[in-house]
């Protein structure tokens, strides 16, 4: 039930092809209380080359190791890379899962796209992802508040120095015990929003997963933490408008204009990632059917006027690494904006945590069986 074979062309690389080398010095596991999200990584990786001439090469599992790639490598050069984020859980039947992988591949196949990088098979790609977990299954973590991190990555690795599409190119998978994103827990965190720097912009590259919006980003970080916050909330526009939380979406509870109880996130308009997390809260919202649910713009003045006549309920960022993570305080023009909370911290906030990580971890399927937005994907064992 979980195979699923796409043949795009000559270039389709088969799951039924994959080459595995298993490790012969097998790590120790980390201690799950006390994971640092993305430094300890499993015994294999997944890799598979790709050329012009001769298509996909077949997938190969091996131990982890370092990659061997030349100095004139365009990925490092001209930034044609990118990257994706997905998790694995272990549910409460000992099984291990994936949440909506074919919905990461969607969008890695769009950044693909836009890097010239070569199409491939989506759903043999989730096929070898599944084979490389089950090698290194004992890697997820039994525990609700830890997961396994899949990073899926995707270099351009034409060897010359000519600014073209690449010729050549590598897709590899890393896979990363990991729990809490934020050192600080669930805890409500700071932002500080400044126009000062954009993260992405219309016609740019803002709605694809690629490692050059990230580390564009860094120098904006590390500058919010000298002024005594987090994370940066970035602001794009004259009017200052809201698009996302370091690299999480945002969500805004409030009352809006219109005397509406609303849940509201930017648009996907091509500044903002299209969030997989961010896609399952207003599946899950609009199901609910209990306010408003809309993606529309959002500026600072819209929620500076909010706050003042007591309308914010609550804000929250979203994403794959943190799932949701209130928000409760911002810093903007020298003036400390604090976010409330309803009555016994972020209700709506910890109210979606639950229903993600029920899902996630405890398999709580048969809520959504009508439309099947929420199915995880069973990792079978050996």
């Amino acid at each position: 039930m979980f195979i699923m074979t796409i043949h795009l062309n000559c270039y389709s690389s088969q799951a039924a092809d994959l080459i595995i080398e298993r490790s012969q010095t097998p790590k120790a596991r980390p201690d799950q209380t006390n994971l640092v999200f993305g430094t300890v990584f499993t015994d294999h990786m997944l890799t598979i080359e790709w050329t012009s001439t001769g298509g996909w090469e077949e997938p190969h599992i091996k131990p982890f190791d370092n990659l061997s790639l030349h100095p004139a490598c365009s990925a490092m050069h001209y930034a044609v890379q990118l990257f994706e984020g997905m998790k694995a859980y272990r549910d409460a039947d000992d099984k291990v899962r994936l949440f909506r992988p074919m919905l990461n591949m969607n969008r890695m196949a769009k950044s693909a796209q836009r890097a010239c990088l070569p199409a491939f098979d989506k759903a043999e790609l989730v096929e070898c992802i599944k084979k490389l977990i089950q090698l290194d299954q004992e890697w997820v973590p039994k525990s609700n508040s830890a997961s396994l991190y899949i990073r899926p990555t995707f270099l351009g690795t034409e060897p010359s120095l000519g600014v073209k599409k690449p010729s050549r190119a590598l897709l590899y998978v890393i896979l990363s015990p990991v729990g809490s994103y934020f050192s600080t827990g669930a805890k409500p965190v700071s932002l500080w929003a400044d126009s000062k720097y954009v993260r992405a912009w219309k016609g740019g590259t803002g709605d694809c997963k690629m490692g050059g919006n990230y580390g564009a980003s860094i120098y904006a970080q590390y500058e919010a933490v000298d002024y005594g916050c987090q994370q940066v909330l970035w602001l794009y526009g004259d009017d200052h408008q809201i698009t996302e939380v370091g690299t999480m979406n945002v969500f805004l509870f409030w009352t809006n204009e219109e005397g509406e109880e609303e849940l509201s996130t930017p648009p996907l308009d091509g500044v903002i990632l299209p969030g997989i997390t961010r896609q399952s809260i207003l599946e899950l919202t609009r199901k609910w059917g209990e306010f408003k649910v809309c993606e529309r713009h959002l500026t600072m003045a819209d929620l500076c006027c909010a706050l003042k006549e007591r309308r914010v309920k609550e804000m929250f960022g979203s994403g794959t690494a943190c799932v949701v993570s209130p928000v409760g305080r911002i810093l903007y023009q020298g003036e400390n904006l604090h976010i409330p909370c309803q009555e016994d911290g972020p209700q709506l906030a910890s109210r979606l945590m639950k229903e993600l990580t029920d899902i996630q971890v405890r398999s709580l399927t048969h809520r959504f069986k009508m439309n099947g937005v929420y199915s995880t994907a069973l990792v079978k064992r050996y």
